[in-house]
């Protein structure tokens, strides 16, 4: 539960995708949550013989690759339901600022990095150009 998670989320630092970060930080906010609910419900789990058993089940299912469980909760729940506050310069228009608050971090980076170098004009060609080819993947 703590050496191989250790190990990879060293590696998920050193690599240049963000996937495997939003893997092992959300496995590590789960993790310390069952560390915290243990130390809360330590007289109550004392009675529970299966708990030791429950608790390597859940963390395996968060840590081996082959599950990706943290990455699982992380899209299913925490991103439908936690609405963390995205900053948008306001000095975009306001149909481009809904553009780039609907995109992951890594793309509304890429996107702001072509409006630099090519202007906030080009940038609206290519949303007029998908709004265009698919009505329904802008939302007005």
């Amino acid at each position: 539960m703590l050496l191989y998670p250790l190990y990879a989320s060293i590696r998920a630092i050193e690599s240049p995708s963000t996937l495997d970060d939003q893997q092992w930080l959300t496995y590590w906010i789960l993790y310390s949550l069952i560390t915290l609910f243990e130390l809360s419900f330590w007289k109550f789990l004392a009675w529970v013989p299966f708990w030791p058993f429950l608790k390597l089940i859940i963390c395996l299912w968060l840590v081996l690759p082959i599950f990706n469980g943290a990455a699982y909760i992380y899209e299913n729940f925490v991103r439908k339901y936690v609405k963390i506050g995205i900053h948008v310069s306001p000095n975009y228009p306001e149909g481009q600022r809904k553009v780039l608050q609907m995109m992951s971090l890594d793309a509304r980076k890429s996107v702001e990095r072509y409006i630099e170098k090519y202007g906030p004009d080009a940038f609206e060609r290519v949303v007029k150009a998908v709004r265009n080819i698919n009505p329904s993947l802008y939302m007005s």
